[in-house]
């Protein structure tokens, strides 16, 4: 599965230049955001974001980049501990849920979007490439939301409710823009906290130390996608 036109959404300014700097890159793509590059990795012509925080921020950048002719949209970032997983490890989550959807009062269930789909799927494919690649663990379902997950009682509310293995504030966006369009998704995501009352120390000291490793393992499993020159 080989794409000649990838693009990439990166939600974190701490991520992305860890990215520019693995691949010795320096912003050069004329976009609305401020911060992004193009290049060409293999055959492959390469389309890289840094979207900004958020969820309206990351579904923008999807859409741009799928405008602009991207066969697959891809993201790496760091995400919060819930369930089956532990700080450090890198993960592959298969689904994506908006957490903060709610629509209870008038009859649905948590994160219940009326008559539509609001699970979305990861390209099945991509996650067994990037797992022979890089080992990292398939996990079931990432919440996602416009919060910073820091309180036990939310990250408990989280696993027993959808069972969800992971948090962050981005991937469901990117998923839902892909899933209207028909456009393979894939996100590699390092777990950084165990979203509870330490989990900004524990995000902040893994940012600080992160070193560019996810970036670097992100690019040695994006290469095998990339048209052979």
């Amino acid at each position: 599965m080989l794409y000649e036109k990838i693009g990439i959404v990166i939600a974190d300014i701490d991520e992305y230049e860890p990215f520019l700097k693995t691949l010795s890159l320096k912003n050069d793509y004329d976009t609305p955001f401020k911060n992004s590059v193009t290049f060409k990795l293999g055959k492959s012509q390469v389309y890289a974001v840094c979207s900004g925080v958020g969820k309206v921020n990351a579904a923008a950048a999807t859409m741009f980049l799928i405008t602009r002719g991207c066969e697959a949209i891809f993201n790496f970032g760091l995400s919060g501990e819930l369930s089956g997983v532990r700080p450090g490890e890198f993960i592959l989550p298969e689904s994506f849920m908006e957490h903060d959807f709610d629509l209870t009062p008038l009859g649905y269930k948590p994160c219940e979007k009326p008559g539509q789909v609001y699970i979305y799927k990861a390209d099945s494919d991509l996650i067994k490439i990037f797992n022979n690649k890089c080992g990292a663990g398939i996990t079931s379902l990432a919440v996602c939301g416009d919060r910073f997950i820091s309180d036990t009682k939310t990250r408990d509310f989280f696993i027993n409710e959808f069972s969800a293995s992971s948090c962050d504030m981005e991937t469901a966006a990117m998923a839902s823009v892909c899933h209207l369009m028909g456009i393979p998704f894939l996100s590699l995501r390092r777990i950084s906290d165990n979203a509870s009352d330490d989990a900004a120390e524990n995000y902040r000291e893994m940012n600080r130390n992160e070193g560019g490793n996810l970036a670097e393992t992100f690019i040695s499993c994006l290469r095998s996608v990339c048209a052979e020159v």
